[in-house]
């Protein structure tokens, strides 16, 4: 089904701009995962990006996964509670010397438990540590409804939108193939 999507692009361009929002959670933890796992990559991926139409990457082969973690480029530091993975950041360096989070999210199941600033926080605390000179990203009408308020709040500005129709599926395609699990939350 034709849908019109918007896609906002954000940055930060200092590393003072950031307005950290830190839990005190004694049950959180940030992890490096330092070995590149496309299956794990992929449970990341579809877990919490099912239900907003995360679809790029759905068609990619094991091979084709593992080729793209395996570069020093790509980082991904995933949030756990309590020994679970409840969300996941994964940021790439581009050759002109800037960082993009390519990837942020949360299980449906720990959305609104103040997870997501914290992430988004140590994700960004790790990107300008690796010395870049501009965080960015990108997000869209079909994320979450709390993504672009944590982006604007932790403090990335707007420098572009963009309006395009897309061809999607009926419905978003869940944590994995054929699921009638469509968490909202």
């Amino acid at each position: 089904m034709p849908v019109e999507v918007t896609t906002w692009y954000l940055e930060m361009l200092a590393p003072a701009q950031l307005r950290p929002k830190l839990s005190d959670r004694p049950d959180l933890e940030i992890r490096h995962a330092k070995v590149p796992c496309p299956e794990f990559s992929r449970f990341l991926y579809t877990s919490v990006g099912g239900q907003w139409y995360w679809c790029d990457r759905l068609a990619w082969s094991r091979d084709r996964w593992l080729t793209y973690l395996n570069r020093p480029q790509v980082e991904t530091w995933v949030a756990y509670i309590s020994g679970t993975p409840a969300g996941y950041i994964e940021l790439e360096a581009h050759p002109q010397g800037d960082i993009e989070i390519t990837c942020f999210g949360l299980l449906p199941q720990f959305i609104g438990q103040g997870i997501g600033g914290h992430l988004l926080t140590v994700g960004v605390q790790r990107a300008w540590g690796r010395g870049t000179s501009r965080v960015w990203v990108h997000t869209c009408s079909l994320d979450g409804p709390f993504a672009y308020k944590n982006y604007e709040s932790r403090g990335f500005t707007r420098y572009d939108t963009k309006v395009a129709c897309k061809d999607l599926p009926d419905k978003p395609p869940g944590p994995w193939p054929n699921s009638n699990f469509h968490p909202q939350p």
